[in-house]
């Protein structure tokens, strides 16, 4: 049986409330609360004196990717709870005037290009979605949800068909944290 090394820690700030029940870590803040799952067969999480430690049974490539991937997922379940994540985008047209609100779990973007039908875009998770102007602000607690919204709405206004470099209209990420 080969003997665990520590690989990498990750310290748990003071405010941050951190529980780990099988393979499932909780990580609870200001903010609000983060679950995510951390299962591998050579790879571990465990928790003491305020850091969470990650350690392999078995140190070959694959392992020493896992380590990093998941002290990366920590540091940013941490990060979230503490502060949050936001990201600005900028509603962009130069020959129809976009009409974009919120209803629900969906962002809809109306008179994109003149077109009749609406566009829609799903928000993902627990993200929240506010319209300002000719801006969009997309914030929650878990980077992957506010990531993934952005992505959706910025692909939804994708276009096809027509020279990009005539119609530029869209909406497009323009700064976040």
């Amino acid at each position: 049986m080969t003997s665990w090394k520590e690989m990498e820690k990750v310290k748990i700030p003071s405010g941050i409330k951190v529980a780990l029940t099988d393979f499932e870590l909780t990580i609870g803040g200001p903010k609000g609360e983060l679950k995510r799952s951390f299962s591998d067969n050579y790879v571990s999480v465990s928790l003491k004196d305020g850091e969470a430690t990650i350690s392999v049974s078995k140190e070959n490539h694959y392992s020493k990717s896992i380590v990093g991937t998941w002290k990366s997922l920590i540091q940013s379940m941490i990060n979230g709870v503490q502060s949050g994540y936001q990201y600005e985008m900028k509603i962009d047209y130069t020959h129809f005037p976009m009409r974009v609100s919120v209803r629900g779990d969906k962002v809809v973007i109306e008179n994109f290009l003149g077109e009749r039908s609406a566009r829609s875009a799903k928000v993902v998770g627990h993200c929240s979605v506010s319209v300002k102007g000719d801006r969009v602000f997309v914030s929650g607690i878990d980077r992957y949800e506010v990531g993934e919204t952005a992505a959706n709405i910025e692909r939804a206004t994708k276009i096809k068909g027509f020279d990009l470099r005539v119609f530029q209209d869209g909406i497009y990420l323009i700064g976040g944290n």
